[in-house]
């Protein structure tokens, strides 16, 4: 009984005279996988990415956050050590982020409208929502005993 393949079973291996021989890396990677929709992937998780609103404050808060600035300003030389929390817009679609930038102020610029914080931080600011910092709590503690 002979067997279909018996006639080349036994040859030697083929080598062509004119192509040089392909790496195996190079070889699995014709058969690897075809994305015939490049970038849907990074579209679909694109879309689903949530940001957050944009909170308006009211004038009382903004007042607050005002006096605060001020406190700040007056401050710059004893670089006191705080923490700003501004809304980061989002540059691919509507929306942004809240962030908190923590370190020393280095200038407060009404022209501009920005902080810049000594590691070079520029924080816009009509777009800061809340300001902490300790230096804010020993001037509520001195209102409190005077």
């Amino acid at each position: 009984m002979t067997r279909a393949y018996d006639d080349i079973i036994n040859l030697p291996h083929h080598v062509s005279a004119t192509r040089p021989h392909m790496t195996v890396l190079d070889r699995a990677a014709q058969f690897s996988p075809f994305a015939a929709l490049t970038g849907y992937d990074s579209a679909i998780k694109e879309t689903a990415r949530l940001t957050d609103e944009r909170v308006e404050l009211d004038e009382y808060t903004q007042d607050a956050l005002s006096d605060r600035l001020q406190i700040i300003a007056d401050r710059l030389k004893e670089h006191p050590k705080i923490a700003i929390t501004y809304f980061l817009p989002d540059a691919r679609k509507d929306g942004g982020a809240y962030v908190t930038a923590t370190g020393s102020a280095k200038k407060v610029d009404e022209y501009k409208r920005v902080v810049v914080m000594t590691d070079g931080t520029a924080i816009p600011i009509d777009e800061i929502i809340s300001i902490d910092g300790q230096i804010f709590e020993s001037m509520i503690f001195h209102s409190f005993n005077e």
